[in-house]
């Protein structure tokens, strides 16, 4: 046991000194191409003067980019995780639960109908809004159903998913068709809204994440072992589902309240952490939360870089890599 731990920690520092080449490489790359001495000077490291435009790009563009890439993919991964675990689905994420598409939606809503008429921070609360008004609606016929099983969790959330997203492509064409570039951002994800005063906003939604996992991380453990086992052994299922969900909800809605709709990371992250832990939580979550960073990490680069002078919503590089992990994990269980 001491030695798999040992040779767990090795593993993650590794993975963490990958993370942190990744982000420096990252603050490197776009539109103007900075150098490596560049972002050492700016970040106060050597005193190689440089021009005061190129430092505002690194300190106030792309490191708040680097650290909300990291975050980000840390939450939706521990997201992905629990809602994987509490639900006994392996393709459970926040699309699935309708979360990400009402905070889509409420986005949406506000750019086709009012504009940037209420402030900088109107967008934000529209998709904080929308998350949390479809959490609520998915917990109320959760509540109306009959018996409150996992299964009846999964037919709320993808039947509230599905009206969202209808809501939402309503929206699109009965509204502002001007506003379609803001359409995109919110409906496929990007990390361009990072600032150094918004990052408190993903910082809270990890925090969250972490909190509940150090206050349950028992209970999730409890629950692989079965339902009936579960409350044998004193766990209160229903209960930990509700909770679960309602973290999940609080802290999706924060994401998506700055990145917009980033999908395919809470669904495919957890089942590449289990390659290697396993399925206990006490590795599997931190586990999970660095290759989910690793991943959006790797995926902005890439949206900055593959076409010239224009970036890429992240959303789409997430959803390619997640689809061909989808219909590889298909393959292999058909042979």
């Amino acid at each position: 046991m001491r030695h798999s731990i040992r040779r767990f920690m090795l593993f993650f520092i590794a993975l963490v000194l990958l993370l942190l080449g990744l982000m420096f490489w990252g603050i490197m790359q776009g539109n103007v191409l900075i150098t490596y001495d560049q972002v050492l000077s700016a970040l106060g490291f050597t005193s190689k003067p440089i021009p005061e435009m190129l430092k505002i790009i690194i300190i106030d563009l792309r490191i708040p980019r680097a650290l909300l890439a990291l975050l980000c993919g840390a939450s939706l991964a521990i997201v992905g995780t629990l809602l994987q675990t509490t639900t006994k689905n392996e393709l459970a994420d926040p699309f699935l639960f309708g979360l990400s598409s009402g905070a889509s939606a409420g986005a949406v809503f506000v750019i086709t109908r009012f504009g940037n008429h209420f402030g900088e921070f109107t967008l934000p609360l529209a998709a904080f809004s929308g998350g949390i008004l479809s959490a609520i609606v998915v917990l109320m016929l959760f509540y109306m159903s009959k018996s409150h099983r996992s299964e009846h969790l999964i037919v709320c959330g993808l039947s509230v998913s599905f009206l969202f997203s209808a809501l939402t492509s309503y929206f699109i064409f009965s509204g502002d068709q001007r506003a379609a570039s803001s359409v995109i951002f919110w409906s496929l994800g990007g990390l361009g809204l990072a600032r150094w005063d918004n990052l408190l906003i993903p910082l809270m939604s990890f925090g969250l994440l972490s909190g509940f996992v150090i206050k349950r991380w028992q209970w999730l453990d409890g629950l692989l072992a079965g339902e009936q086992t579960a409350i044998s052994l004193g766990i209160h299922v229903a209960r930990l589902r509700i909770e679960t969900f309602l973290c999940c909800a609080l802290a999706t809605s924060c994401l998506v309240s700055i990145t917009g709709v980033i999908g395919f990371v809470g669904l495919l992250v957890p089942h590449v952490a289990r390659f290697f832990v396993g399925v206990k939580h006490r590795l599997l979550i931190p586990l999970s939360a660095l290759f989910g960073a690793l991943l959006l990490c790797i995926g902005d680069i890439i949206s900055r870089t593959v076409i010239e002078n224009q970036e890429l919503p992240i959303g789409v590089i997430t959803a390619g890599i997640g689809g061909i992990f989808v219909i590889g994990l298909q393959i292999k269980r058909s042979w």
